[in-house]
């Protein structure tokens, strides 16, 4: 496996479209038992090399319920974000990920963690590679339908500071599907 990350962290297949260079955030191990697969690493996440590094990230261990230690375990917690590398500014937002890493990373990487018992999809970019056809019409609609892809597979909304709002307009998610999250982390994480 380390092998494997010191080729990941070296890549440069698409330095010429990241304005901060290459930078590839990721952590695994063999005996990872939770895959979080999210959108890309901000500007923060970038400059610390740590993977949410950052409010989304404080944010999204309280929904899984757990604290920043266990989160960057990567025995816990394999962090496989579908675009290792900073992708820039886009309409006053981060870009969407480079779409290199995903297809060319992910199934080998995926192929040396027997242990995962749970993937978290977060974000729309993560549910539309990994669910394709079985996503429905909107992040909204495959976060509400999360029992489709359970228990194996949890699609989250990214946890940013506009999920807060998402979350006020969508009063079922902290209701019923933050304790499934949580019930689903803990066993992963207990087993």
């Amino acid at each position: 496996m380390k092998a494997l990350l010191d080729e990941v962290r070296g890549c440069t297949v698409c330095q010429e479209h990241l304005p901060l260079g290459p930078r590839p955030v990721v952590s695994v191990s063999p005996r990872s038992r939770i895959a979080v697969i999210g959108q890309a690493p901000g500007t923060k996440v970038h400059a610390s090399g740590v993977p949410w590094d950052d409010a989304s990230g404080d944010h999204l261990r309280l929904w899984l319920g757990v604290d920043k230690p266990a989160f960057m375990d990567p025995e816990c917690f394999a962090i496989l974000p579908m675009g290792f590398c900073y992708p820039g500014e886009k309409k006053g937002g981060d870009a969407p990920p480079r779409p290199e890493c995903a297809p060319l990373w992910h199934p080998v990487i995926l192929n040396r963690l027997p242990n995962l018992s749970v993937t978290l999809l977060i974000g729309q970019y993560a549910q539309a590679f990994y669910l394709g056809k079985r996503r429905k019409k909107t992040l909204t609609a495959t976060v509400r339908a999360y029992q489709e892809y359970g228990p194996a597979i949890i699609p989250l909304p990214h946890p940013s500071w506009r999920s807060k709002l998402w979350m006020a307009k969508n009063p079922w998610f902290e209701a019923e599907v933050l304790p499934v999250l949580r019930a689903a982390v803990s066993e992963a994480l207990s087993a």
